[in-house]
């Protein structure tokens, strides 16, 4: 399934949805109509485990084409929304995660040039998080390198606390596409978070496919455009550590909740990495896709105080 939070118009408040074709189902009113109780978050959803995940594609195999009345809206009448608005954690990022991407990095950032034998670990606070079309806010007076990463997004459905890489995936609830922004001259030290964690810098959606739906997430063509021109192409079959491995890695000693993201890096491309440099200025546009999930897109503003 491809899950959603959306808004039905301005003033109504965030809803959970399922993607039907050029529809959005409504999870509680499916459920009202049907006299079963759904929940009408995401995460309210991920944490009713798999009975509540076997119970919504239940109803949505009942209401087939013909949807009960009040539960279905056009897909193109609706505001999609970050599929998890809020998280409840930092987001869990992964730098250096592509071999290309780690020679690029040690040209143009001083990155090391050896391939990382762990994977290198960073987080963006959840105030950092937009949804689909909402704006990349450009602050001239903190950064004149702003950079784009578009990703695959893993959404953890179960805690794992120490679970190794073969039953990692087992506690996955499944798959979107962030783009991590960049403010490159925003390092500290050797510290990634103020570069990465600002407001706006995790763009988010433009759904969750339910991990059903992507049994193998290392076989997907991933890439990104800026104002129409492409900038990343790879696939995620050229990660150096897998979904899984993250997983495993991760949880080692910190343990996953069910509802966290992590951002699984990515590929060659960036805007540092080109010569001469690239940056995103106000005015761009920036559209991300995965094969699979889908494509979201942002326009980047001025944000600088006056």
């Amino acid at each position: 399934m491809k899950l959603v939070t959306y808004r039905a118009s301005v003033e109504a408040s965030a809803r959970l949805g399922i993607i039907v074709d050029d529809l959005v189902l409504d999870a509680e009113a499916l459920g009202d109509a049907y006299g079963e109780e759904m929940p009408d978050t995401m995460l309210g959803l991920i944490d009713s485990g798999r009975p509540g995940l076997q119970s919504l594609k239940e109803l949505v195999q009942q209401a087939g084409d013909n949807p009960p009345i009040h539960t279905a809206t056009e897909l193109c009448n609706v505001k999609l929304l970050a599929p998890i608005p809020r998280p409840r954690k930092n987001i869990f990022g992964i730098g250096l995660n592509y071999t290309e991407h780690v020679a690029e990095s040690a040209r143009a950032l001083d990155t090391s040039s050896e391939l990382p034998d762990k994977p290198v670990l960073f987080s963006k606070p959840p105030t950092a998080v937009v949804g689909p079309g909402d704006p990349i806010e450009h602050n001239g007076n903190i950064t004149r390198c702003l950079d784009w990463e578009v990703e695959l997004a893993v959404i953890m459905g179960s805690r794992a606390h120490r679970v190794s890489k073969e039953d990692a995936l087992g506690h996955v609830f499944g798959y979107s596409i962030m783009i991590d922004v960049s403010a490159r001259d925003n390092r500290r030290a050797g510290q990634w978070i103020f570069s990465k964690g600002q407001d706006t810098y995790a763009p988010f959606g433009p759904c969750i496919v339910t991990a059903d739906e992507i049994p193998d997430p290392h076989v997907l063509d991933l890439w990104l455009t800026v104002n129409g021109l492409e900038k990343q192409r790879s696939n995620t079959k050229f990660m150096l550590f897998n979904c899984n491995e993250l997983i495993a890695d991760i949880s080692a000693g910190i343990t996953l909740e069910a509802g966290d993201i992590i951002a699984t890096g990515t590929p060659a491309g960036v805007g540092a990495g080109r010569d001469p440099q690239e940056w995103m200025w106000p005015g761009d546009n920036v559209v991300a896709h995965v094969e699979g999930i889908g494509h979201i897109s942002h326009p980047v503003i001025d944000a600088t105080p006056e």
